[in-house]
């Protein structure tokens, strides 16, 4: 005996509604739970994959094949895959166990139609069992008598057929998207192509879950495009999400792998340039440069305390092309000539002994001249004229 598709650990028949449950326990413990499983499986499956769903549908008829639940279970799974003769059988077997005449009357009239009998449908539908259906169910009617209708070219008998009260509600309801589109299908086939398409708009709207082609349609009749707007978004999200390059990284992309090598190695001889230390940051320059200039002394200026050497001075800049180490030591050794210069100059003019006392004794203590009067002896001034 075939054991039927294999059953997933975590499904463990407790899933099972609980009127269902009470079907089973006619059963024996361990094969109720067995069937269980399957009746859960056949559920799960149903919408998302129905040749499965039968599968498991099947194996639990086998095991258990008068109890009503288990045969409404494979009827119910053979009437998603098409095979209309089984679920007639299943069905209307699931309908003596249970002793309920009125279930499944829509299904069955559209097995009727799948086999090709459309008087057999029209029959179910005005059968007595028919007036005792609940709101769902003798809409689902309406919609499978319009559609034998319209198998048998009664293409105005089929719209009239759906001309219901629930066709005019104006809030929405479970089975309003179902009614709008079969509707708008029957007036479609009967010609009346701007009814249609308004129709069409309309179950579009009410169809929430995506359950019809409603949109398509309507798109189709007024020649429109569906563009999937989660396609697009997703499509600029990825393009968005992009490394940018560097200008340099780019050249180097753009560039062959030997000219790619010479650029690195200029980057890397750029960068060392830029690292070197400004030999003005020395201590030898720091104590050379810096040493303020004795007052009166030539080329230093009173406010800052700078002179033409330090005006002059090249400033350090990154730049790898100007100014190398060699040329500021250069400049540098110049500015110290000068500033010694200028202040063995200033020592001369500050120490020159003064004339000798005429009594024989020590040199008069001289004292140097102001920095606003000339010193008319040495010819020396503060601005260095």
């Amino acid at each position: 005996m075939p054991q039927g598709p294999a059953l997933p650990e975590d499904v463990t028949g407790e899933e099972l509604d609980a009127e269902a449950r009470v079907e089973l326990r006619t059963l024996p413990r361990d094969l109720a739970t067995k069937v269980a499983r399957h009746l859960v499986m056949a559920g799960r499956l149903v919408d998302d994959d129905p040749q499965t769903a039968f599968r498991h549908a099947q194996a639990a008829r086998r095991l258990a094949s008068r109890v009503g639940i288990v045969r409404e279970a494979a009827g119910l799974a053979a009437y998603h895959t098409g095979e209309w003769s089984e679920a007639l059988a299943e069905l209307r077997a699931a309908r003596r166990l249970r002793n309920t005449e009125e279930a499944y009357l829509p299904i069955l009239a559209d097995c009727e139609r799948g086999l090709g009998r459309p008087e057999r449908a029209l029959d179910l539908a005005k059968s007595p069992a028919a007036r005792d259906l609940d709101q769902a169910d003798r809409i689902e009617l309406k919609i499978v008598e319009s559609g034998a209708r319209r198998d048998l070219g009664q293409l105005d008998a089929a719209v009239v057929t759906l001309q219901i009260p629930e066709l005019r509600d104006k809030r929405l309801q479970p089975w309003s998207a179902r009614l709008f589109y079969a509707y708008a299908d029957a007036l479609l086939e009967a010609g009346r192509e701007e009814e249609a398409g308004e129709w069409f708009a309309r179950a579009a709207a009410a169809d929430r879950d995506g359950e019809t082609d409603a949109a398509e349609r309507y798109a189709e009749l007024a020649g429109l495009e569906i563009i999937d707007v989660e396609d697009d978004e997703d499509q600029a999200l990825e393009t968005d999400v992009t490394v940018e390059e560097s200008p340099a990284e780019a050249g180097r992309a753009a560039a062959g792998p030997e000219e790619a090598g010479t650029s690195a190695q200029t980057d890397v001889e750029s960068t060392t340039a830029v690292e070197e230390p400004d030999v003005s940051d020395r201590p030898e320059a720091q104590d050379t440069v810096g040493e303020p200039s004795a007052p009166g002394s030539p080329g230093t200026d009173e406010a800052t305390g700078t002179g033409p050497a330090d005006a002059d001075a090249p400033e350090a800049t990154g730049d790898s092309g100007a100014g190398t180490p060699e040329a500021s030591v250069s400049e540098v050794q110049g500015v110290t000539d000068a500033s010694d210069a200028a202040t063995a100059e200033a020592t001369e003019v500050a120490g020159e002994p003064g004339p000798v006392d005429a009594s024989g004794g020590e040199p008069a203590e001289r004292t140097a001249p102001p920095a606003d009067e000339p010193n008319t002896e040495n010819g020396v001034s503060p601005s260095g004229g």
